[in-house]
C-alpha cells in the first residue's frame, strides 16, 4: 500500500468548507500542525476563539474527509482557538476539541483557572520511563481515596496513557451540557485521560503545543468538582512537555519515582532539577522495584540494587517517602484494572502505598502555605 502524503491530506481537506464564509479550510490557512506517519494523521484547525464551540461539525467533517483517503489508518483533529485564521505569530494554542468522536469540551474558555475546585495538585514524575511511575501513581491516588480524601487522577501522559487500563475504566466520558466533560470514575476515584478519548491502539502524533492544549483542557474543561487532592501521572522524562506542564499547572508539589540503580538515579536528579527550576517543591522520592522477595522462601534479592534512591534523597536534601518491591501481585493487579490498594487492602504492599500517600497528604497540608503556588500570569505581546 502506498504511503499517505501530506499533499493527499491537504487535497482531502480542500473539500471541507468553513460554514461562515464558504471557502475551504486549506485556502483560509486554517490547517496547521499537520503530521503524517505510517498512515496515522494528526492536525489542528485554527479558528477564532468565539467560534470554537460551534465548529465541532467542521472538525468532524475534516476527520471524515481525511479518513476517506486510501491508506489512512487513523485521524485525530483538534480545533485550536488562539488566533484568527491566517494571523501571524500565534500565542500558545488552547485546544477546543479533544475527542475524535462525540462532544468536544469547549467549556470555560482559555482564561479560566485550571481545576478551580481542587485544593492540592501533586505530580507523580520520573526522570525516565520504565520505572513503574503509573503503577505508583494509581495506587497512591486510590490510597488517598481510601483514606477518605476526595481525589482525582489526571493521566497527563498523552502519548502513552495507561490509567484507563489501570483503573479498570472503559468507554468515553459524557458531556451533560455539550460544553464540558464529566470525569470517569471507579473505586471512588475521578479520572480523566486521553485514553478515554481515542482508541487504545491509536498513536498520538501531536506536536508539543497540541499536547499542552489537550492537558489544559483536561484540567479546565472537565467537571472535576470539589476535590481535596488531584494526582497527576506525568509523562516520563524531562522534556518540553514536562517542563511546560510544571510551569503552567499550579502544583502543590511533585513526587519523583525511581528505581535503585545508578542510571535511574541520574535521571532522578534531572527530574529534581527540572522542578526546582520552575519552583515546584519536591515532596520526596519513592524507590520502586526496590527489592524482590521470593514468594516461596521469603529470600530478599536486590535485582536492581537497593537503597540507592534513599541515599540519593538524603544527598539531595529531600525526603524519602518509601520503598515498593518488585512484586508480581502489584504488577498483575495494576494491569488488570484492580490495583492492590483496592483489591487486597490488607496486603503489606497496599499498606506501603497507603503510608506513602499519608506522607504526601501530610506534606501538602502541613506545608500548604509554603508549597501552594498560584497560576503564573502569561502575557502574550
Amino acid at each position: 500500500m502506498a504511503e499517505v502524503t501530506e499533499d493527499q491530506v491537504l487535497d482531502a481537506l480542500k473539500g471541507v468548507t468553513d460554514p461562515d464564509n464558504g471557502e475551504d479550510v486549506v485556502s483560509l490557512g486554517m490547517v496547521s500542525g499537520l503530521v503524517v506517519k505510517d498512515g496515522n494523521v494528526g492536525f489542528a484547525i485554527e479558528v477564532d476563539p468565539e467560534r470554537g464551540p460551534q465548529l465541532e461539525p467542521l472538525r468532524k467533517a475534516a476527520e471524515e474527509a481525511v479518513d476517506a483517503v486510501p491508506g489512512v489508518l487513523s485521524v485525530t483533529a483538534v480545533l485550536t482557538a488562539e488566533r484568527q485564521a491566517g494571523a501571524q505569530q500565534p500565542p500558545p494554542p488552547q485546544a477546543q476539541g479533544l475527542a475524535p468522536q462525540g462532544p468536544a469540551p469547549h467549556g470555560a474558555g482559555p482564561d479560566a483557572p485550571l481545576a478551580p475546585g481542587v485544593k492540592h495538585i501533586v505530580a507523580i514524575a520520573s526522570g525516565k520511563g520504565g520505572v513503574g511511575k503509573s503503577t505508583v501513581a494509581v495506587n497512591i491516588a486510590l490510597a488517598l481515596t481510601a483514606a477518605g480524601h476526595k481525589t482525582g487522577m489526571l493521566d497527563a501522559d498523552i502519548y502513552g496513557p495507561s490509567q484507563p487500563r489501570m483503573t479498570g475504566i472503559s468507554g468515553q466520558p459524557n458531556s451533560a451540557d455539550g460544553q464540558t466533560l464529566d470525569p470517569m470514575e471507579n473505586y471512588g476515584l475521578k479520572v480523566m485521560s486521553m485514553g478515554f478519548l481515542v482508541a487504545e491502539d491509536t498513536p498520538m502524533i501531536w506536536r508539543g503545543p497540541m499536547v499542552m492544549s489537550a492537558l489544559q483542557q483536561m484540567l479546565r474543561d472537565v467537571n472535576w468538582g470539589e476535590l481535596d487532592i488531584m494526582i497527576v501521572d506525568m509523562p516520563p522524562g524531562t522534556g518540553d512537555a514536562q517542563l511546560t506542564m510544571a510551569q503552567q499547572v499550579p502544583l502543590a508539589g511533585a513526587v519523583i519515582v525511581s528505581t535503585p540503580q545508578d542510571i535511574a538515579l541520574l535521571d532522578t536528579r534531572k527530574g529534581l532539577n527540572m522542578f526546582r527550576k520552575v519552583d515546584v517543591p519536591v515532596l520526596g522520592v519513592v524507590e520502586n522495584m526496590s527489592y524482590f522477595k521470593c514468594p516461596e522462601c521469603g529470600h530478599e534479592s536486590h535485582i536492581f540494587s537497593h537503597g540507592g534512591a534513599k541515599l540519593e534523597a538524603e544527598r539531595l536534601g529531600i525526603d524519602f517517602l518509601g520503598e515498593v518491591p518488585l512484586d508480581i501481585e502489584i504488577r498483575e493487579t495494576s494491569d488488570g484494572g484492580r490495583p492492590i490498594v483496592v483489591s487486597d487492602p490488607e496486603n503489606e504492599h497496599a499498606k506501603t502505598f497507603r503510608a506513602i500517600a499519608d506522607r504526601i497528604w501530610d506534606k501538602v497540608n502541613d506545608e500548604g502555605a509554603a508549597l501552594g503556588r498560584k497560576m503564573p500570569e502569561i502575557i502574550v505581546h
